[in-house]
C-alpha cells in the first residue's frame, strides 16, 4: 500500500482531472442523451476497461516503451484528434446533427456501445501520459510494498474515482433531453457550441508535443 498521504493526494488529482472535459466525458454525455442513461453506463464500462489496460501497461512498464517511440505516440495522438474532428464535422455539417442533440437513432447494441467507449479511451493519449507522469511521483521505491503493488493501488484508486464521477455525469446527462425538447432553439446553439469544443480539443491534441 502507498502512504495514505500519497493516496489521498493522488485521489484529489484524479478527481480534478476527471472533472475536466475531454473525449471520454463528451462521448459518455452524447450516448446518454441520444440513447438513454443505460447506454451511457454501458459505454462507461468500455471506458473503464480502457483505464484498466492503461493502468496495467503503466504498472508493467509497457507504457514507458510506447511513449519513448515518437511514431507510436504520434499515431495514438493523431488518431484521437482525427476522431474528434469527425465528431465536430458531424455536429456542424449542413444538415448534420450534433451527437449531443436529441434525435431518433437506431440504437447501438450494448456490445457496440461498450467497444466504442473502450476505443474512445484508448485513443486518448492524455490517459497514457497521466499514468506515465503521475504514478511515479506517488510511488516510494524504498517502501514496504513493491513498486508494482503501489502502482496497482494508485491505478485502481484513479479508476474508481473516474468511474464514479462519470457515472453521475451520464445519469444527469439523460435529463438534458427533456430540456432540448422544450427549447428547440438551443439545439442549434448546442450544435455549434459542441462542434467548436470538439474541434478545439482536436486541434489541441494534434499540435500538442510529447511531454
Amino acid at each position: 500500500m502507498p502512504e495514505m498521504s500519497s493516496l489521498l493526494a493522488y485521489g484529489l488529482i484524479s478527481l480534478g482531472m476527471v472533472l475536466t472535459p475531454g473525449p471520454n466525458m463528451i462521448y459518455l454525455i452524447s450516448r446518454s442523451i441520444c440513447q438513454g442513461r443505460m447506454a451511457g453506463l454501458i459505454s462507461l464500462g468500455g471506458v473503464a476497461l480502457g483505464f484498466v489496460v492503461y493502468m496495467f501497461c503503466a504498472a508493467l512498464g509497457i507504457t514507458a516503451l510506447v511513449m519513448a517511440v515518437p511514431y507510436a505516440y504520434d499515431a495514438l495522438r493523431l488518431g484521437g484528434a482525427l476522431y474528434l474532428v469527425y465528431l465536430a464535422w458531424q455536429a456542424v455539417k449542413p444538415g448534420g446533427r450534433s451527437p449531443f442533440q436529441v434525435r431518433d437513432l437506431p440504437k447501438d447494441s450494448p456490445r457496440k456501445l461498450f467497444i466504442m467507449g473502450f476505443v474512445t479511451n484508448l485513443l486518448n493519449p492524455k490517459v497514457a501520459v497521466m499514468y506515465l507522469s503521475l504514478l511515479p511521483q506517488f510511488i516510494d521505491p524504498d517502501g514496504h510494498a513493491s513498486v508494482l503493488s503501489q502502482s496497482l493501488v494508485l491505478g485502481f484508486t484513479q479508476i474508481m474515482i473516474s468511474v464514479s464521477v462519470n457515472a453521475l455525469i451520464a445519469l444527469m446527462a439523460g435529463s438534458i433531453a427533456g430540456f432540448f425538447i422544450r427549447k428547440p432553439v438551443w439545439q442549434t446553439v448546442q450544435r455549434w457550441l459542441m462542434g467548436s469544443v470538439l474541434m478545439g480539443l482536436a486541434v489541441r491534441m494534434a499540435v500538442e508535443g510529447r511531454r
